[in-house]
């Protein structure tokens, strides 16, 4: 089998997992043409928060971390497990802003309810780089 054929099964079976509910944090899989209009875009609620807890998803089968982020008086304190444990840490995840994708429905992730998509970029070796204002702001305000 090439591996055209190996990518084109994978992206066709997490196509199906992702049309049944399926999601993992910080892994958001597309098709790099599909195109959506601005309703679609208007629909995804992405807001600015700050980190207040950090600890580490003990029973998660990659490193992960258990986040917990203040999103303001309208969303609240929402929690994530998130496979960010490359360059994050307790000491430096707690008080820096990111921003999450705070309307997905909730999923349970190796024993931890996740409400939340906090955004990062993967790079091209899986390790997730957070996305986070490039100065102090209100907890809550929209991303566009």
């Amino acid at each position: 089998m090439n591996g055209a054929k190996v990518i084109t099964n994978n992206c066709n079976h997490i196509a199906k997992l992702i049309q049944k509910g399926a999601y993992a944090p910080f892994f958001i899989y597309r098709k790099e043409n599909m195109e959506i209009t601005y309703d679609d875009f208007k629909k995804i609620k992405i807001k600015v928060g700050t980190v207040l807890e950090v600890k580490k998803n003990e029973k998660a089968r990659k490193p992960s971390l258990v986040v917990k982020v203040d999103f303001g008086k309208e969303i609240g304190i929402k929690q994530s497990s998130a496979q960010i444990t490359h360059f994050y840490n307790e000491e430096n995840l707690v008080g820096k802003q990111v921003i999450g994708v705070c309307n997905f429905p909730t999923k349970n992730i190796a024993g931890v309810t996740s409400e939340v998509l906090v955004l990062g970029a993967i790079e091209k070796d899986g390790k997730v780089v957070l996305v986070h204002p490039s100065q102090k702001t209100e907890n809550g305000l929209d991303v566009a």
